[in-house]
């Protein structure tokens, strides 16, 4: 091939003074080339060094802070950036796996998750990707954590509530009265619909009144000397818990149709708050002709006051596991009861000179057969007015019961108080339900100890707070007592007594008695139906039912056991 000139090559060239393709019109201003660019973008740094790199070593460096700091702030031109990007070839990084398997969080050792306010100390740190290991010590002790009901719990590790509670033994409760074959069952009505009802009734009037109250000893309202620590002492006085039918004023009162329904404060008590209770219990209800008598049988189980019935993880039996004697529900249950019956002789200052009488003397005392003096107790006969129209007036008669009278500090006034008593056996036994201690944090934190109890004995704050309405005290007064040794149950304390408006504490714990009174009167009405005889009303040991059962006469003065019904069942979740 014959050589080529450099002359034939520079001819060959195409015309025009640079390289490359023409120029455009589009492309160009004046002939001078361009990049595109909105009016929006705003005129900033001459170069950009503050891009993402992909091989930045940790993506948090100074100049991705810098961007945060200036994100408003786009070069000149960066709103075309995208038109002189090149395609991006597949980046193996966006690769994943489509599996079936469930996705193993890998969590460092010594990581402890709980729900809720979770465990003091236990801080998590996924800065490095690795949770750090928690170490005890006083900002992080692992056996002192809090449980996620609020409480002090001494577990090892975190525990979230209700983590394995499948594997927890179902406790089985007896019934508070056998059920015979003979007995017919009428109804069964469980919690949801009961809670449903509401009837509202007035502020009730007072019939007649008997007996006498002492003046209370204000000493006891004064926060406790730590050196001086005041003993509980059992007093011997008369104290009376007649049933309804065996009260010779409520059968004066039935005799000339005063009413409709007839009561005590304690079984009615029980009757409006059923929807709050756990533990078995029962009412025996006497229908003659068109009147209603609610009563108890000898040694009911009402009569007793229940300790952490309404706790998360509330006592258990002997048969479940407890080899504690004194913290089983029987034992704490006797405990509170002589507690409550101690406690309110001993607040009074017995003066038989400075007392205020009732209209008549008590009802129930003799002293001719009596060796020990009358407690302070004053027994109200009030009636509430049920009628749900004019045409169909229901009227009931309740016997109420004072324990003390105090002067109002402003007017000076007698007030009429209730007394009752909230006992402290082991804040860290098993029942305890997360209740703090109360020799430290009753003064310090006493908000958050009635909060306690009123979630662990909501059903016994509910009952005395409904009989210190229907008496129409002024104050309920709550005294605070502890076992001097949390290992016997034979000695306590009384720590000190708040006081409250019984309405008032009736709102804190959103206790409705119109839904009480709504109970008592669809219970009414069902035996009211039916023909004259005897009714029992039963409280299922393990589910949230109520049953009506009608027996025939003279079914409680038998023990016969032969025919019984087993009324155990298996708790449900």
């Amino acid at each position: 091939m014959a050589p080529i000139s450099l002359a034939d090559l520079i001819s060959a060239l195409p015309e025009g003074d640079g390289w490359g393709p023409p120029p455009v019109t589009d492309t160009t201003l004046n002939g001078v080339p361009y990049a595109p660019f909105s009016k929006g973008d705003k005129l900033g740094r001459m170069a950009d060094w503050t891009a993402d790199s992909k091989d930045s070593r940790d993506g948090r460096g100074g100049r991705q802070q810098y961007n945060r700091n200036f994100r408003d702030q786009q070069i000149y031109g960066a709103g075309s950036a995208a038109l002189f990007t090149a395609p991006v070839a597949e980046d193996e990084n966006t690769f994943s796996v489509v599996s079936r398997e469930p996705t193993k969080t890998r969590y460092g050792r010594g990581a402890v998750f709980t729900r809720g306010r979770g465990q003091r100390g236990a801080r998590q740190d996924t800065r490095g990707g690795r949770a750090q290991p928690q170490r005890p010590g006083r900002g992080g002790q692992q056996g002192y954590g809090y449980d996620s009901r609020g409480g002090r719990s001494n577990a090892p590790r975190g525990r979230r509530f209700g983590w394995k509670d499948y594997d927890k033994p179902t406790r089985n409760r007896d019934a508070s009265i056998n059920i015979k074959s003979d007995w017919h069952l009428l109804e069964e009505i469980d919690f949801n619909r009961l809670a449903k009802l509401n009837l509202d009734a007035d502020e009730g009037e007072d019939i007649d009144s008997y007996g006498f109250l002492y003046y209370y000893d204000r000493s006891f309202d004064k926060q406790p000397v730590k050196t001086a620590e005041r003993r509980l002492i059992p007093l011997d006085r008369a104290a009376y818990n007649v049933t309804t039918s065996s009260d010779p004023v409520i059968q004066d009162l039935a005799d000339k149709d005063e009413a409709t329904i007839f009561a005590t404060d304690s079984i009615l008590s029980m009757l409006m708050c059923s929807t709050r209770s756990v533990y078995p219990w029962d009412i025996v209800i006497v229908k003659q002709g068109n009147k209603i008598f609610l009563d108890k049988r000898d040694s009911a189980a009402l009569d007793m006051v229940t300790v952490n019935e309404n706790a998360a993880d509330a006592p258990l039996e002997s048969s479940d596991g407890n080899k504690d004697g004194i913290n089983q529900p029987g034992a704490l249950a006797e405990e509170a009861t002589y507690i409550n019956h101690n406690f309110a002789n001993q607040v009074v200052l017995e003066n038989a000179s400075n007392k205020v009488e009732m209209d008549h003397e008590n009802p129930f005392y003799n002293a001719s057969e009596e060796t020990e003096p009358p407690a302070s107790k004053a027994y109200k006969y009030r009636r509430f007015d049920l009628s749900t129209s004019e045409e169909d007036p229901m009227y009931l008669i309740v016997r109420t019961e004072l324990d003390a009278v105090q002067k109002n500090t402003i007017n000076g006034e007698d007030q009429f108080l209730t007394v009752k008593a909230l006992n402290e056996f082991d804040n860290k036994a098993q029942g305890s339900g997360g209740a703090l201690d109360w020799r430290t944090k009753l003064v310090s934190q006493r908000g958050a100890v009635v909060a306690t109890e009123m979630k662990n004995n909501s059903v016994k704050l509910a009952r005395w707070t409904v009989q210190s309405i229907l008496s129409k005290a002024d104050v309920m007064k709550l005294g605070f007592v502890s076992r001097a040794n949390p290992k016997t149950n034979d000695k306590h304390i009384i720590l000190g007594v708040i006081g409250w408006k019984p309405k008032d504490f009736a709102n804190q714990m959103n206790l409705s008695l119109s839904n009480g009174w709504g109970i008592v009167r669809t219970i009414a009405d069902m035996c009211l139906k039916r023909e004259d005889g005897k009714f029992v009303l039963v409280k299922d040991p393990n589910k949230s039912i109520l049953r009506l059962y009608e027996v025939p006469a003279g079914s409680f003065d038998e023990d016969a056991e032969e025919d019984d019904i087993p009324e155990t069942v298996a708790e449900e979740d």
